[in-house]
């Protein structure tokens, strides 16, 4: 999984982000889609997300795996350019806000800007914003959020924030695409990663029998399978391999 997060300055410092002056001018939609044209690959996400963000007229951006975002460490984290103390720090607010959403509501969400404030406890560059604005959207069957933070006084346009959700969504679909499964550690059937899939969104075996329309002892069997090729132990680990590897 790509990850890239900036540490070359401390929290405080606006270096780090590469905060723009008052008299920096925005990009125009054509020139980002331009340059958004030459960025087309798996290995330019952190320069593309850079130029979105600086159309957008936000400071920095942090790209995450919403399905990762429970796992212990970093490997939530698609992209940043946040310093890295914020982002050790974020992992938790996102998994709360997450958690209480409901399906319906995390399908209403999608690309649509949703305005929150970091708590008090959390430390920020200077000028930078309690208030931070979360887009969300999907790339197949994962879930990211594209998380922005500003200039403290700075109104982000609603039109140049969904143009931004629809271009990070296209430039990580590069990046899905370029994970071959013949280059993975296993070789997993495709009902096999049915089945995976159905049991990282909490099915039961009764349920994905009768979602499959195949009998229980035979999605066990499926699921038994899966747990010796990835050399897991549990249904949860052999999620969270799934989950890694972009099976699912």
């Amino acid at each position: 999984m790509e990850i890239e997060i900036l540490q070359a300055e401390p929290a405080g410092s606006n270096k780090a982000l590469g905060i723009r002056g008052a008299s920096s001018k925005a990009l125009t939609r054509v020139q980002l889609v331009n340059r958004i044209a030459q960025m087309a690959g798996p290995t330019k996400l952190g320069a593309a997300l850079a130029a979105l963000t600086e159309y957008a007229g936000a400071s920095g951006y942090l790209l995450v795996r919403c399905d990762l975002i429970q796992e212990p460490g970093l490997d939530f984290v698609v992209s940043s350019n946040w310093p890295f103390d914020l982002v050790r720090t974020i992992s938790g607010l996102v998994a709360n806000d997450y958690a209480r959403s409901t399906e319906l509501e995390k399908c209403m969400s999608l690309l649509q800007p949703n305005f929150a404030l970091f708590p008090e406890q959390v430390e920020l560059p200077q000028s930078i914003s309690r208030q931070f604005c979360t887009l969300n959207f999907n790339v197949g069957r994962t879930r990211l959020a594209l998380m922005l933070i500003y200039e403290d006084g700075f109104i982000l346009s609603a039109d140049r924030l969904r143009d931004v959700g629809l271009m990070t969504a296209y430039m990580r679909s590069f990046a899905e695409a370029s994970v071959q499964r013949g280059d993975r550690d296993c070789d997993l059937t495709e009902r096999e990663i049915e089945c995976l899939y159905w049991i990282a969104e909490g099915k039961t075996s009764d349920e994905i029998a009768v979602i499959l329309g195949i009998s229980r002892n035979t999605i066990n069997n499926y699921i038994t399978s899966v747990m010796r090729k990835t050399a897991t132990k549990t249904r949860s680990e052999a999620i969270a391999y799934a989950v890694r590897n972009n099976l699912v």
